[in-house]
């Protein structure tokens, strides 16, 4: 079973005044891969403590998928990207392009998207928009592929 770590960007999420609906999204849409959700969190939009929440679950080894929500666009404090840029150790760019791919063929705004993917260890860490209707349109995209590249990154299938 794939451990799932979920990890909610927003100031004002973070502060309670708005409820997290991109985190529900983001667990409702995995539930039909039969994930654990093992870790689940909202923050500010604080790029160290962005850095070093992702950093934690991806070296406790709880976590075989770090998915973000938020933080991800061109306004001030959007620093998501960044933060995950400074801690992963390659890149899985087909992730996010595919993401973008499918959301700009419904709206030119995801050209405006600065999401980015990639490994830490052994662990995926994946971005995602903030908006609700975004996540699920993002998600839905890499959803089957996310179990063969848990697979690839535990050496599934090649050699270590």
């Amino acid at each position: 079973m794939m451990k799932v770590g979920i990890l909610t960007v927003s100031d004002r999420s973070s502060q309670g005044e708005y409820k997290d609906q991109s985190g529900e999204v983001v667990r409702e849409v995995l539930s039909r891969l039969g994930v654990r959700v093992v870790v689940y969190d909202v923050i500010s939009d604080d790029k160290d403590l962005i850095s070093q929440r992702l950093m934690e679950w991806a070296d406790e080894g709880d976590c075989d998928v770090i998915i973000t929500a938020g933080g991800t666009g061109l306004g001030p404090r959007d620093v998501t990207p960044e933060a995950t840029l400074s801690v992963v150790d390659r890149l899985a760019p087909g992730f996010t392009e595919a993401m973008r791919a499918e959301s700009l063929s419904r709206t030119p705004h995801a050209m405006l998207s600065r999401a980015v993917a990639g490994i830490r260890g052994d662990c995926l860490i994946i971005n995602l928009p903030g908006s609700p209707g975004a996540v699920r349109e993002c998600l839905e995209v890499i959803l089957e592929t996310l179990p063969h590249a848990v697979e690839m990154l535990k050496g599934g299938g090649h050699s270590l």
